[in-house]
């Protein structure tokens, strides 16, 4: 069976300029970064390239660039840094958002045993955060502010450079989860007033396993893995060369193609939208407007989200319920909680999240099976028949 696959949220296939790429490292850089001799020299010459290009594609200096093992990496180590150096001042609170990636709620669980207070912000029924929040948030003690560039499960755009703006004039650092926006949103640190970042090279056709850290200028980073004094010592370990170079090179294409990319993505988003729209009692999560060309999330009515993805997998078409790190929760997503939906309308959810290989054609397929799916499930539902018959209330 062919697959229409429709989770690139989750991961992408890496590309072929990519794979060259790692191929054509491993045959040639083979020698390890922090040697001496000349092969050495050669692969810490190409370090300092794919350094240059990420550093680049951020308009940051490429100093500031810290290659880890992905995204989640980043997120806690450029968090613990934070909060670190804030308390270092008597600083001991974050402020963050309810809606954020497992990556920075269970490193903020983890500074919150540790004694750090921490605020989670609403992002109400359109998935968006207010900048007058994070301000009216921010105290005299507060270290750290965190707020994801874009969520990964309802695809909504949160206004970066107007927190950053905040965030820099209160004097409160600024940490940004770019996993999902990498590749598909423009990343300018210095003009975002970002002071802390994450990316991660599998979410835009790079390799797995491969994530950067962008670490401002004068923040001294507390580190995760202690070792020998790779990545200016604040991150041990030889670096894993050829899937740094998969990742700069994937970056780079990315970004080049990124215009016409979005425009073809965000077609067939706003395609799938009109057509799930039109199955009673369903619902869009999230901001219509602002969001990223390829992810829709849908909640129906009277269903069990797991059941949905079962049927739809038989018919050959790769989707999920939400974030690909909580795939064996039974639990309804936080995110959905956190835009107010109630529980049994929240366990009821779709995300599909497209890319460029996609085709209207697929949209179409996709659109007529989550329709034939939802109505066959709500035939066998007995909560969905005390709906219709008023024994219970609609709620969508």
């Amino acid at each position: 069976m062919k697959y229409i696959y429709a989770d690139h949220a989750a991961t992408t296939a890496i590309s072929e300029e990519a794979k060259l790429e790692m191929m054509d490292c491993m045959d040639r850089f083979y020698g390890n970064p922090s040697s001496l001799h000349t092969p050495g020299q050669e692969a810490a010459e190409m370090l300092a390239e794919c350094r240059e290009t990420v550093a680049g594609l951020m308009n940051a200096d490429p100093k500031e660039i810290y290659f880890t093992a992905g995204g989640s990496e980043a997120d806690n180590q450029a968090l613990l840094t934070a909060a670190k150096q804030g308390e270092k001042k008597g600083k001991r609170h974050i402020v963050s958002t309810a809606f954020e990636h497992h990556a920075v709620l269970h490193s903020l669980n983890r500074l919150e045993r540790e004694g750090f207070e921490i605020t989670l912000l609403p992002v109400y029924g359109d998935g968006l955060v207010r900048p007058a929040d994070v301000a009216a948030a921010i105290r005299e003690d507060t270290a750290c502010v965190s707020v994801m560039y874009a969520n990964n499960e309802i695809g909504t755009v949160q206004p970066i450079r107007e927190i950053g703006e905040i965030c820099r004039e209160r004097g409160v650092l600024f940490h940004v989860d770019a996993v999902q926006a990498a590749g598909r949103l423009l990343i300018d640190v210095e003009d975002m007033k970002i002071d802390l970042l994450a990316i991660s090279a599998h979410k835009f056709n790079g390799p797995r396993g491969i994530g950067a850290l962008y670490c401002r200028k004068g923040i001294r980073l507390v580190n995760l893995i202690e070792g020998g004094a790779q990545e200016r010592g604040k991150r041990a370990g030889t670096e894993n060369l050829p899937a740094i170079a998969g990742m700069a090179t994937a970056f780079a294409a990315a970004w080049e193609k990124h215009k016409a990319a979005n425009e073809k993505t965000a077609a067939m988003r706003d395609q799938l939208i009109a057509g799930l729209e039109a199955i009673p009692h369903s619902r869009l999560n999230g901001d219509r407007e602002k969001r990223l060309p390829g992810i829709v999330n849908f909640c129906f009515e009277g269903i069990e989200g797991e059941s949905l993805l079962l049927h739809l997998d038989a018919r050959g078409i790769a989707a999920s319920s939400g974030s690909a790190c909580t795939s064996g929760s039974l639990d309804p997503s936080h995110v959905l909680l956190a835009l107010g939906l109630p529980h049994e309308v929240a366990h009821g959810s779709l995300r599909l999240s497209i890319g460029e290989e996609n085709t209207p054609e697929e949209m179409d397929y996709i659109i007529r099976n989550v329709t034939e799916v939802v109505s066959y499930l709500r035939d066998m539902s007995p909560v969905w028949e005390e709906l219709e018959t008023g024994e219970k209330p609609h709620l969508l």
